[in-house]
């Protein structure tokens, strides 16, 4: 932070065309907003009482208040700074990490494109889960723009910001997120890139590339809500198949494809697995891979090389094991390549390539 954005910008691209080739055929870098960017706030919540802090811990385990952070989209912004007295006026305890008292741990917020968000309670215990039911009404009067409403139960004394159980409030339990064209339904354990202005731009790239290729059947691995593979739905594609591990995230894809696809011949398939367990004998024409940080690792890596398609497009939030994976899959070379910053005021990167067979 303090230099000019810019020169962020060269600096990111310096990096990873250093990495992967400065020779390659980069398009320019895709930029948006340098501050109120971001789609979600991810909130601990410290004090006391009557008097919390939402935003981070210090190094004593006590709350700092981050509710004027400048990177927060509008919308998301003027959110955060309600729920301070959303939660005094709930009469919610705050999570007190050294003593291991109290019970509201996070605060986790997703803002829509259209203006609607998603509240979710994170708590040690059931127990006040109830209190929160019963005042559903207070939290609607405090945020009118909340769509979906739910508890999340995390009850392990452990750095980890959510449990497995979800209890939805309210009548809905999806938040729709729309992305160029296409609606997504992010349900609330599902993960959706931070950055929506990015993140349309980087599902329209894909799209480009994919109507150029025109492949038949699109295989998505690790698709999370199925951008991608939504994305590629009759713009090339008459079928996509869809693999995540998290089943709230392929729930999610689900009702958003058969909304997509709803009188039209296009077909859609979705599966709750591993990745790197997936590809069969029946090789799909384009398969589109944007795993973690870590990378696809090297056995889906050899399986593609050995067995893939045509083209694979890889999403990548690391450069470096993006550079190590392409290094297994010698048969294949880059054919196009783009910088996405997803993520201004820090080192972190999205970067997208195409890559086409070769042998």
């Amino acid at each position: 932070m303090g230099e000019p954005y810019a020169d962020q910008v060269r600096r990111k691209h310096a990096v990873v065309a250093g990495i992967l080739g400065a020779e390659l055929p980069w398009s320019e870098p895709t930029t948006g907003p340098e501050s109120g960017f971001r789609n979600k706030a991810k909130l601990v919540v410290g004090g006391r009482r009557g008097a919390p802090t939402l935003g981070i811990l210090d190094g004593q385990q006590r709350g700092v208040d981050l509710t004027r952070c400048g990177l927060y989209e509008p919308g998301l912004a003027d959110i955060v700074q309600r729920l301070p007295q959303l939660v005094t006026d709930l009469e919610l305890t705050p999570y007190d990490v050294p003593a291991r008292t109290g019970e509201l741990k996070h605060l986790l917020i997703t803002h829509s494109p259209d203006g609607e968000a998603m509240i979710r309670f994170v708590l040690r215990s059931r127990g006040q889960a109830t209190k929160i039911a019963e005042k559903l009404d207070i939290i609607r009067a405090a945020l009118p723009e909340a769509r979906v409403v739910s508890i999340n139960l995390q009850p392990e004394h452990k750095a980890i910001l959510e449990g497995p159980e979800e209890i939805v409030l309210t009548e809905h339990d999806a938040l729709p997120m729309r992305v160029n064209d296409v609606v997504l339904q992010l349900r609330t354990q599902s993960f959706f890139q931070t950055n929506t202005h990015i993140a349309a731009a980087l599902y329209a790239q894909a799209r480009e590339w994919t109507s150029r290729i025109r492949p038949e059947t699109v295989l998505d691995l690790y698709c999370g809500v199925g951008g991608f593979a939504l994305h590629a739905l009759g713009h090339g594609a008459r079928r996509v198949i869809g693999v995540e591990v998290s089943g709230e995230a392929i729930r999610s894809a689900r009702q958003s494809a058969s909304q997509l696809a709803a009188g039209t011949t296009y077909a859609h398939d979705w599966h709750v697995g591993d990745a790197t367990e997936f590809l069969t004998e029946t090789v799909p024409d384009l398969v589109v891979v944007n795993p973690p940080r870590r990378g696809i690792g090297a056995d889906l890596a050899r399986r593609l090389d050995d067995h893939g398609p045509t083209h694979v497009l890889y999403s990548s939030c690391n450069v470096t094991t993006l550079a190590r994976d392409m290094t297994a899959m010698g048969n294949y070379r880059i054919v196009s390549a783009g910088l996405f910053d997803m993520f201004p005021q820090t080192d972190h990167h999205e970067v997208m390539v195409l890559l086409a067979r070769t042998s």
